[in-house]
């Protein structure tokens, strides 16, 4: 059992050049192997076909002279030929040359054979001559006195030229395979050095290596090498390329988001430990609300930072979509921000009472509470949470009255740890989370936050939502 499990395994362990050079040997050699039975075939069909026709000839030349009466004896013969006219009793009427008078060259049963069949082998010693000979029966005479025209050409020159024929075939054929395995194997080799390039580049990159010996620098990082050829491997080693690049990008955030994690960690960690040591020094109790306040930062500070990894590990764990009235988001977000510097305000614009979208309520609660505190943060007077609907978009507006962000610096300001010049106070400003998880919680409902200039002067941050499509049942109810 053993055994036969061995062929498997080591075609399964054979390299992928002699799998491939085997299969178009295979392939080749079934091919030729067919050629070389057509031919054959062929040839020996067209050699008998000749020497058929030729005795065939001779037959009907000889049945015309019996049916004349002029029959001579000897019957004329060329060559080799062995030529006997009988009758329906077996009896030899007249034969050729060196051709047996007295008994016929096949018995009765096997003359009726050749008649049904036209021709056949036979061998050759029944008719004085060596190896084997092609048998042709011609009808002749009368129905009332039936003859037969007996014809045995030698066949064994057929025979002889098939043989040559086939020796030199094998021959040329194996001489041709052996020349085409060559050529398939430097050929096949020659395709998949270009994925060797890329393996070599790949185990570099793999081992932490510097470009030499299959990878090059590009951009600053690694890549593999592009073949020279625009075919498939090129259009792989250009996705590998690309994954790479997206991989490095990756890194380099990953590694930005962790530094920026701890830089913001440690303020107010140092905060905390600097008090409990002056605490501890002077004998003097810390300050429990000094002590809660940077608590309460650093918890919320966690808090962000895990829900952007998990923002990062995939899809946000939310609840199922249900729908959600942005006039509760609104209210939960001005709750929130009572007792804050300046008032928050709620102010309903046309449609606000159908603003309704498909979504998250917490998550919604959450953008719009991250951009009221950014808005009190700023505001001068105080900030306005605008409700409204328009064309199929729910629309939630925050406004304040502060100096705004200049339109060079709007894009920016979603990016994670940013804060602006005026903002770098850890106490009085945020961690430069809150407009990132809002756009990650906005963009994954399906929606756009943009920024833009308030009037008479301030900021006015735009939330945009699909609304909720209508039950067409409900709609119709009574």
């Amino acid at each position: 059992m053993r055994f036969v499990h061995l062929p498997g395994r080591v075609w399964r362990r054979a390299r992928l050049r002699t799998r491939l050079v085997a299969l178009a040997t295979a392939a080749v050699l079934v091919a030729l192997a067919l050629s070389l039975v057509v031919l054959v075939v062929v040839l020996r069909a067209s050699l008998e076909r000749a020497l058929d026709g030729a005795a065939r000839q001779t037959g009907s030349d000889v049945a015309a002279l019996v049916d004349a009466d002029r029959l001579p004896d000897p019957i004329p013969a060329g060559g080799t030929t062995v030529v006997q006219v009988i009758d329906r009793n077996g009896r030899v009427l007249a034969a050729s040359a060196g051709a047996d008078r007295l008994v016929p060259m096949l018995p009765s049963s096997e003359v009726e054979l050749v008649l049904r069949d036209e021709e056949r082998y036979e061998p050759g010693y029944r008719f004085g001559v060596d190896g084997v000979v092609r048998v042709v029966a011609v009808s002749a005479g009368t129905a009332e006195d039936p003859k037969t025209v007996l014809v045995a050409v030698p066949a064994s020159e057929v025979h002889e030229s098939v043989r040559v024929v086939r020796v030199g075939l094998l021959t040329g054929y194996g001489v041709l395979l052996v020349v085409l395995v060559v050529l398939a194997w430097r050929m096949v080799g020659a395709a998949l050095h270009a994925v060797e390039a890329l393996r070599r580049g790949a185990e570099t990159i793999a081992a932490g290596g510097s470009g030499i010996g299959g990878s090059v620098r590009g951009g600053g990082a690694e890549r593999l090498p592009l073949p020279r050829a625009h075919d498939e491997i090129f259009r792989l080693a250009e996705t590998l390329n690309s994954m790479l690049s997206r991989l490095d990008a990756a890194r380099a955030r990953q590694r930005a988001f962790v530094a920026d994690a701890a830089h913001e960690l440690r303020s107010p960690l140092a905060s905390l430990r600097t008090q409990i040591e002056v605490a501890e020094v002077t004998a003097t109790p810390a300050e429990p609300g000094d002590l809660l306040a940077d608590v309460e930062r650093l918890t919320r500070l966690v808090d962000d930072l895990l829900l952007l990894a998990r923002m990062d590990d995939g899809p946000a764990r939310y609840r199922p979509p249900e729908p959600v009235e942005l006039a509760l988001v609104a209210d939960a977000a001005v709750a929130r921000s009572t007792g804050a510097r300046v008032p928050v305000v709620r102010v309903d614009r046309p449609g606000a009472a159908s603003a309704v979208v498909e979504g998250d309520e917490d998550g919604l609660t959450r953008v719009v509470t991250n951009l009221v505190e950014n808005a009190v943060r700023y505001a001068e007077s105080g900030v306005e949470v605008r409700l409204g609907s328009e064309s199929g978009w729910g629309t939630l507006e925050v406004v304040d009255d502060g100096p705004g962000i200049p339109a060079a610096d709007r894009e920016r300001v979603f990016a994670r740890f940013t804060r602006r010049d005026d903002a770098r106070d850890r106490d009085s400003g945020g961690s430069g989370l809150g407009l990132a998880i809002a756009l990650e919680i906005v963009s994954r409902h399906g929606g756009t936050i943009t920024l833009a200039d308030a009037s008479p002067h301030g900021l006015l941050a735009t939330v945009r939502l699909p609304l909720s499509v209508p039950d067409t049942d409900e709609e119709m109810a009574p």
